[in-house]
């Protein structure tokens, strides 16, 4: 066996980002598996007791073979520009609890210390018009993101018509002018850096029915995988101020306003509202592959001969039948060695590769991780 050292000159270390198309149908989220019931509800929705969340799988949550796709939540400011009377708001501190625990993951703090709130531009020292007070939380599964959702691919289409409309009780109709377009636009020049969970980008809201389009409707963190939705995309600013509606949603979800279901209504039955309305999702994913590239230089001087006792015959070279003849080697098997002389990686070859004094070959070793 024949030992050669490696130097800086001979090692190269890359990055390589790969991407997959992820598709996510209305009717998986919403309408493929069902109940049997009056309304029909999903099956592939799963409610907890406490009733901070649920979860959204791609088939019925009891199956062995379901996969958890995302979960989808809401939570209230302290700071809402709702009027919430604290006697009349179902689960206020849970919405606010979930408020403070996304924005403090996802946006931090102030020099004061204060949890800073989820703002509409990323600017979180300018204005105070655009903080965004009551929001959606879409937080997608990591078998979904891998390492980050690749930016300026995001793209979300929502039904914002009067909740009623449905055939089967559950998922809109989804007619063209009823639908909005939420994306992540020029993300990949426009993001942001200012958030101690990674990156994020501005979500703009197109459509008919956006009063003022494209219009500011949330943000996504790419590395974390969360989309906030700023709740005001379901009403106009006449019923709530910086609405986004050309013309008031009075009835978000069950005969309630958006604005009455986050004061009455449990976070569970919000999520529904939510839910029932999104006709697809789709974004590419992320996975970054870290790879160690090392040249393993022959020359024509190097390796020429074997270790191996069968490269020898009666104290004669095996493959040479006169004297004069060059001396020929096989390399079949590269070995990675640290300073110890500790193996720590092999690599072999698809075939032997003959190597003469004649003959030079420089051999490229990957590790990937």
């Amino acid at each position: 066996m024949t030992f050669k050292p490696l130097n800086e000159n001979d090692i190269v270390n890359t990055r390589t980002l790969l991407h997959e198309a992820i598709p996510i149908a209305g009717t998986i989220v919403s309408g493929s598996y069902t109940d049997g019931g009056t309304p029909p509800l999903p099956t592939n929705l799963k409610s907890y007791s406490h009733g901070m969340f649920q979860t959204v799988y791609d088939y019925n949550y009891l199956s062995s073979s379901a996969n958890h796709i995302f979960d989808v939540t809401c939570g209230i400011s302290s700071q809402t520009g709702l009027t919430i009377a604290s006697t009349t708001t179902a689960m206020e501190t849970k919405k606010k609890n979930i408020y403070g625990q996304m924005s403090q993951l996802l946006m931090g703090y102030d020099l004061t210390g204060s949890i800073n709130l989820f703002d509409q531009d990323g600017d979180l020292y300018g204005s105070t018009t655009d903080k965004m007070t009551d929001v959606f939380v879409i937080p997608f599964s990591r078998l979904l993101v891998k390492d980050e959702i690749k930016k300026e691919t995001f793209s979300m289409v929502l039904d914002v018509a009067e909740f009623g409309n449905a055939t089967d009780g559950w998922s809109q109709d989804f007619l063209a002018a009823d639908l909005v377009t939420i994306a992540d636009t020029a993300a990949s020049t426009e993001y942001r850096v200012n958030s101690p969970a990674g990156e994020y980008g501005i979500l703009y809201a197109t459509g008919t029915p956006i009063a003022s389009a494209p219009a500011k409707c949330g943000l996504i963190y790419y590395q974390a995988g969360i989309v906030v939705l700023d709740a005001r995309l379901f009403t106009n600013d006449t019923s709530y101020t910086g609405g986004l509606l050309g013309t008031a949603l009075a009835d978000f979800y069950n005969g309630k306003s958006i604005v009455d279901s986050l004061q009455e209504e449990s976070i569970n039955t919000i999520g529904n509202g939510l839910l029932h309305r999104i006709q697809n999702i789709q974004f590419n994913n992320t996975t970054e592959l870290n790879s160690t590239v090392y040249f393993c230089r022959v020359n024509h001087n190097e390796f020429n001969y074997s270790s191996n006792p069968t490269y020898l015959e009666n104290s004669r070279i095996r493959v040479k039948t006169q004297s004069t003849d060059e001396p020929v080697s096989y390399i079949t098997t590269v070995g990675l060695y640290n300073d110890r002389n500790e193996l720590l990686a092999t690599a072999k070859l698809s075939e032997a590769l003959k190597k003469s004094p004649s003959t030079e070959f420089t051999i490229r070793a990957r590790l990937d991780y």
